[in-house]
């Protein structure tokens, strides 16, 4: 029996095997409990690091407009589709949208620091002192107002 942390593509296809197969007591339960587990963690942060990525594009938009340009809002046009298909293709994640932006707003805060060398006192400290809205956030036509 093949190791997932030693083949992992092995192990899925072994895996699979056994399932469709009905030799479910060949299977580790265990080990494909974890891996299911983590598959769903990795969806989450896979939405999570897309809109921390976003939010501190629309952070620096906001507080570096002299900056602006077609190459930013494209990658802000590239990132909110990113979350939407995310969130369309795990559309139960879309009740914990909101914890996930907090935990994404809080990564994008020291992102933006980072890449405008602004202090962090510059940015507001929640997501919600920002006066936008997740509707707004994934609207391809919002971008905050100046400063």
């Amino acid at each position: 029996m093949t190791n997932p942390n030693e083949d992992y593509y092995a192990w899925t296809q072994e895996t699979i095997e056994k399932l469709r197969q009905g030799r479910l007591n060949e299977v580790n339960m265990e080990v494909l409990i974890e891996e299911l587990e983590d598959m769903g963690r990795s969806e989450r942060r896979g939405i999570e690091s897309r809109l921390s990525v976003l939010l501190m594009h629309l952070l620096k938009w906001q507080y570096q407009p002299d900056r602006r340009g077609h190459r930013w809002r494209a990658t802000v046009k590239e990132q909110r589709l990113r979350v939407k298909r995310l969130l369309r293709d795990n559309p139960s994640l879309q009740s914990q949208f909101a914890t996930i932006n907090t935990e994404a707003y809080e990564s994008a805060v020291l992102k933006a620091v980072a890449d405008t060398h602004k202090a962090e006192t510059t940015f507001p400290s929640t997501f919600e002192q920002t006066g936008w809205t997740l509707e707004q956030v994934l609207d391809m036509d919002f971008y905050p107002n100046n400063v």
